[in-house]
């Protein structure tokens, strides 16, 4: 079992920047793939970025290429989403997922956290 925590989430001004967090314990060795997916109300989830620990492969969604920087810190077990120039088509739950498929696939992600909330007012 992994365990995934979420935080840094809020509500912020169209154009702001919030930078979210995932904390990860557990079997870490179930975490090739690190990925951030979101869920806004009415919507499906969406994906919106994902890296491999080594850092070798990052993907974003075409919704936020440009605005939002994925990351991590191998000695912290933590990956992070630098998210700028928020628009308030932003407005989601966003859940931090582990994967050992590199892909950007809801359905082959196993462990997920519990979502933070991001509310972005225009």
């Amino acid at each position: 079992q992994v365990q995934l925590v979420e935080s840094g989430g809020g509500l912020v001004q169209a154009g702001d920047s919030l930078r979210l967090s995932c904390a990860v314990s557990g079997r870490t060795f179930r975490c090739l793939v690190m990925g951030w997916f979101r869920l806004a109300p009415g919507k499906e989830r969406e994906f919106v970025a994902a890296i491999t620990w080594s850092g070798y492969w990052i993907y974003y969604g075409d919704s936020v290429k440009g605005r939002f920087t994925i990351s991590r810190d191998n000695a912290k077990n933590t990956v992070y989403l630098q998210m700028n120039t928020l628009k308030p088509e932003d407005t989601a739950v966003y859940y931090c997922a582990a994967s050992l498929a590199q892909t950007t696939h809801q359905d082959l992600y196993d462990d997920w956290g519990q979502g933070t909330q991001v509310t972005v007012s225009s």
